[in-house]
């Protein structure tokens, strides 16, 4: 993988008058299918620099200007963001547009295997963090914090599933009959309105936040933010619930720590953040099936667009995210009991 252009990055900084002391290096944090993420530093200072993938791009998935105005946006809000410094969407600078933020020293929990060091009620309580903390984000009123043109929340639900249908046929490897169902039946259950409508993160769960080192209860800092928009929040809490299943593992590639049996189950996590925001889930299957079936599509997508078997491999969560969407939604009425 190419190393990012320390050079362009600093020319970059000193012209928005951001003091740096000589020259920079970088270390790649994280790669792959999400925007690069690089530790930059000049001794004294560090820094996070966020640039698109090197291939695959999907300028909709990896929009480091709409990441960085959202966290922008967000700085002295109830939600935890790293700093925003400066945003550069000039491509000719290093090869592509790019965000740099404040380095936030915290914890990133990915694997079930770091969550060894930690007791029950530790983990119970960082979960307990993390709801409020996404329940903190759906309460905020858009209009205040700069971010009421992010989003189209009029007809929001019914352009998600037509999102995810077409997104299916363009990368499904063969027919799937579950697949045509569930469609049909999200069709069938779309809520006449959505509301309740705020910033939605778009992919919230343990890993895509930044926890203290010496207290996992407490989040310094939410990330990941290039699929925000402005919609139905309960697309958000839903997602969040429908990773904790173990199908999360083939997708992300490893033992993921979201999807563990420690932590509190997708229900008990519902009841949490219903009760936290003082709501009640209305049309709660047809959000999980939602869920579901978005999440399969992206599994199903991972492995067409895969360059190993390993990647491939997550294919293999498609039909049970697909039933496990069906199951949400029930039995038919048109079927006799």
């Amino acid at each position: 993988m190419s190393a990012l252009d320390v050079r362009g990055v600093r020319a970059f900084l000193e012209s928005a008058g951001v003091p740096v002391a000589g020259p920079l290096t970088s270390t790649l944090v994280s790669g792959g299918r999400s925007n690069l993420t690089y530790e930059v530093t000049d001794g004294p200072h560090r820094w996070i620099v966020r640039r698109p993938p090197l291939t695959g791009l999907t300028p909709s998935a990896h929009d480091v200007a709409r990441e960085w105005r959202v966290t922008q946006a967000l700085q002295y809000s109830a939600v935890p963001v790293p700093p925003a410094v400066a945003l550069c969407e000039d491509p000719s600078v290093i090869g592509a547009p790019f965000a740099v933020s404040a380095f936030v020293t915290g914890r990133v929990v990915r694997t079930r295997s770091q969550l060894d060091r930690f007791t029950d009620r530790e983990l119970e309580s960082c979960v307990t963090e993390l709801v409020r903390v996404l329940a903190d984000l759906h309460s905020l009123d858009v209009h205040d914090v700069g971010l009421g043109a992010l989003g189209r929340p009029d007809g929001f639900l019914e352009r998600q599933v037509r999102l995810w249908w077409r997104q299916w046929t363009e990368v499904k490897s063969h027919d799937l009959a579950d697949a045509t169902t569930l469609h049909a039946r999200l069709v069938s259950a779309l809520p006449a309105a959505s509301t309740h409508i705020g910033v939605v993160h778009g992919d919230f769960r343990i890993d895509n936040t930044l926890l203290d080192n010496a207290d996992i209860s407490k989040v310094l800092a939410v990330v990941d933010w290039e699929l925000a928009t402005v919609g139905d929040v309960l697309t958000d809490i839903a997602l969040m619930c429908v990773y904790r299943q173990p199908q999360l593992d083939p997708i992300l590639g490893l033992d993921a720590a979201w999807a563990s049996d420690r932590l509190p189950s997708a229900d008990a996590i519902a009841s949490a953040y219903a009760q936290r925001r003082g709501i009640s889930l209305d049309h709660w299957p047809f959000y999980l099936a939602l869920a579901n079936f978005k999440l399969a599509v992206i599994a199903q997508g991972i492995s067409y667009r895969a360059a190993d078997r390993a990647s491939a491999s997550a294919e293999q969560a498609v039909p049970e995210l697909l039933a496990a969407g069906l199951r949400a939604l029930g039995k038919p009425p048109d079927l006799p009991s």
